[in-house]
């Protein structure tokens, strides 16, 4: 398994041979609802496109993951999988082969890559968007990702998962409290599914965030925390800190000879 963090919630991942854009913003601002005195993420470099995608997969139907100029410079008939409010934007955008999963659901790409939908972050009162469990059918090899730190107990039948990629650190605002859920909602689903590696997501990399959002929200926690939270629950799961556009192969072993 390979993996590319291409900042923010951007993932390139290659499984079984094939290569699955997650989430992808890579060129062009990031403003919410048009108002970018409030949040607004900029590049100093656009980041370049990957090549030969087989799958863009699609956790949440808002900006910072189904992102409309991004999408805009891929080409229109690679497959989509995404959450039903994603999809509802792709489709918008002249896609031709999408395909929406609601929580459970599962597809599988070229007999290959199995991909079930979980339920995600919830967005206002009625809406729950996804998270995924991936799985490499020939090498059974499995990869977890949610990306604002909300993650089902019921994830733990599908224990153990190999790889998870989570918020590790909060984002909070005041008198709201955490807007994404980083270092003890990364813990429970560490115990949850005793993975071999966890790397952080919804970090900013290479962005530049401002507005007045920006001006009040807290981080709060760090990678080296977040790895003594671990030992100090017996857990010997590896953090990566993946740096922004660098390939890097992970390492697994054998579950059977842990």
């Amino acid at each position: 398994m390979q993996l590319t963090w291409l900042d923010s919630n951007s993932w390139l991942i290659n499984m079984a041979g094939l290569r699955i854009l997650l989430d992808p913003w890579l060129v062009g601002p990031l403003v919410f609802g048009n108002l970018p005195w409030l949040f607004k993420g900029d590049r100093p470099k656009a980041r370049e496109i990957p090549e030969n995608i087989d799958l863009i997969l699609l956790s949440q139907g808002l900006e910072d993951h189904t992102h409309p100029p991004t999408l805009k410079q891929l080409n229109r008939n690679i497959p989509v999988v995404g959450s039903p409010s994603a999809v509802k934007v792709v489709k918008e955008l002249g896609f031709t082969q999408v395909t929406a999963l609601a929580h459970g659901g599962g597809f599988t790409v070229a007999n290959k890559v199995e991909i079930k939908a979980t339920p995600g972050s919830p967005i206002g009162p009625q809406l729950v968007e996804n998270g995924y469990l991936l799985k490499d059918l020939d090498a059974g090899t499995t990869l977890y990702y949610e990306p604002h730190g909300y993650h089902s107990p019921a994830l733990k039948a599908s224990a153990p998962v190999d790889v998870v990629i989570v918020p590790i650190v909060d984002l909070a605002l005041p008198l709201v409290g955490s807007i994404i859920k980083g270092s003890q909602s990364a813990l429970e689903v560490a115990k949850l599914l005793q993975p071999q590696v966890m790397l952080p997501t919804a970090a900013g990399g290479d962005v530049i965030f401002e507005g007045l959002l920006m001006s009040i929200l807290r981080a709060v926690g760090s990678l080296d925390e977040f790895r003594s939270l671990l030992a100090q629950n017996n857990l010997s799961t590896q953090v990566i800190d993946a740096k922004p556009g660098e390939a890097f192969e992970i390492q697994l072993q054998n579950r059977a000879v842990i």
